[in-house]
């Protein structure tokens, strides 16, 4: 473990008062200040000054965590001026980069380089920091989370030192903070493994739910990645399948592209999801019609223009992580649900997978994974959906999504994740009064 007691003033930028929200809206907090460090030194000085004023200390990303696992009403450091790549190492096939960077920023970068992730979400908004600590994940066969692709970290702890760590220094530490929950401490720089920049071919085709689950585990074996989503009320999905190709690059013509990713994907689909908060009892004929709209397509690209598409209509969501071989059975159950409820769903349900991983509070820790994604559209009421749904995730040993809404604490945490102990003895040993916490994280890690 590398340590030291980094240098620096006040903290970076003036210290400012107001409210911070996040991206859904559902979450508004009113620190006792905030600052927005331009370097590891600004900020090891800003939570040392945090500390000898008795605050609690948060980092915020670009707040599109849907729990407030980001609030604060002690010190609050936002992340737009500690950004930017550190470092380019072709020979060890990895990037650094500040904490507060934006994944557009560093996706952008690394194409200019010829250089890319391997896997990533499916949105470029989230800082690389905040992806990681909350464990963003795409979908995949065998490339796993943005957090499992760190290869080293540098965080700012509870004392104001500045520790590196990565898996031949610290590496009980270093496997704990890859996906921290901001529990740790506050991260300032990481490490990425990448690879040369490749291209990938996306075959997007509607399927009929009753195929898609019966094809389900043949589906995900011949593709690297596969995805679905199911329009609830209905039987229609629409599948997306994305592989490593030799070329040529044949992106989606700048019109038709245009059509299916911003005109159907957000413009009609925000209007669709108004007209059915308006009037729920629409929302039915709503869903047959919109499964419809979207037709096959086929087209090949860098990766991170594949991956990732453009969200503009705002949502909640809570998102369970099951083993693989669940995800067949809670599907159908989820569609029962749903059938027999008084629930009107307007948005798709996301079905993606990932790889084990070795993570301690990784949703896909030690085990192949099924993620089961549902969303209601802003100012629509949520809570009895996400009920019922949390409960048949819960009965198939699920596992909630960091940054989505779930109800869980930390005694059935605990149960669902062999390793739990592990990350919270790293927390008692790294932030024993807990300079890091909050109300979130005392429910779900204890206190």
């Amino acid at each position: 473990m590398a340590v030291s007691n980094a240098a620096g003033g006040s903290g970076g930028r003036a210290p400012t008062t107001g409210p911070w929200r996040n991206w859904a809206g559902n979450v508004t907090v009113r620190p006792a200040r905030s600052v927005a460090p331009a370097s590891t030194e600004e900020l090891a000085a800003a939570v040392r000054a945090a500390a000898a004023d008795g605050l609690t200390v948060k980092a915020a990303g670009t707040g599109h965590s849907f729990t407030p696992a980001a609030a604060t009403d002690g010190l609050l450091i936002r992340p737009e001026r500690l950004t930017g790549i550190r470092a380019v190492d072709r020979a060890a096939g990895t990037v650094t980069v500040a904490a507060g960077t934006p994944l557009r920023h560093l996706n952008e970068t690394l194409a200019a380089h010829g250089l890319s992730l391997t896997n990533m979400g499916d949105i470029m908004e989230q800082t690389v920091s905040g992806a990681a600590a909350t464990g963003t994940h795409g979908t995949g066969r065998d490339s796993a989370s943005i957090a499992a692709q760190i290869t080293a970290l540098e965080m700012v702890t509870a004392d104001g030192s500045v520790l590196t760590c990565s898996a031949g220094e610290s590496q009980e530490i270093f496997s704990a903070a890859r996906l921290g929950l901001g529990a740790l401490g506050v991260i300032s720089e990481l490490t990425f493994a990448v690879e040369p920049e490749f291209l990938l071919t996306a075959r997007e085709e509607p399927m009929p739910f009753d195929e898609v689950t019966a094809r389900f585990d043949e589906l995900v074996a011949e593709n690297e990645h596969f995805e679905f989503y199911w329009f609830p009320h209905t039987g229609s999905c629409n599948t997306k399948r994305n592989n490593r190709s030799q070329g040529p690059a044949a992106p989606p013509g700048k019109v038709s592209g245009w059509i299916e990713d911003e005109l159907l994907s957000n413009g009609v689909f925000r209007l669709a999801c108004s007209a059915g908060r308006a009037v729920p009892a629409a929302i039915p004929g709503i869903a047959r019609i919109s499964s419809r709209a979207l037709s096959a397509r086929t087209y090949t690209d860098i990766p991170y223009k594949v991956f990732t598409s453009p969200r503009r209509v705002r949502f909640v969501e809570m998102e369970y992580a099951l083993p693989r071989a669940a995800a067949v059975a809670a599907l159908g159950e989820l569609r029962a649900l749903v059938e027999r409820s008084g629930f009107r769903v307007s948005f798709p349900v996301e079905v993606r997978t990932a790889p084990a991983d070795d993570i301690p509070l990784s949703t896909a820790s030690g085990r192949d994974t099924v993620y089961l994604a549902v969303h209601m559209y802003r100012g629509t009421p949520y809570q009895a959906y996400f009920a019922a749904v949390e409960r048949i995730m819960t009965a198939h040993e699920g596992r909630p999504h960091w940054g989505k809404l779930h109800t869980r604490d930390a005694a059935s945490l605990a149960e669902a994740y062999p390793r739990f102990g592990e990350f919270t003895a790293v927390r008692d040993r790294l932030d024993p009064e807990r300079r890091f916490a909050n109300p979130y994280l005392r429910r779900v890690l204890g206190d």
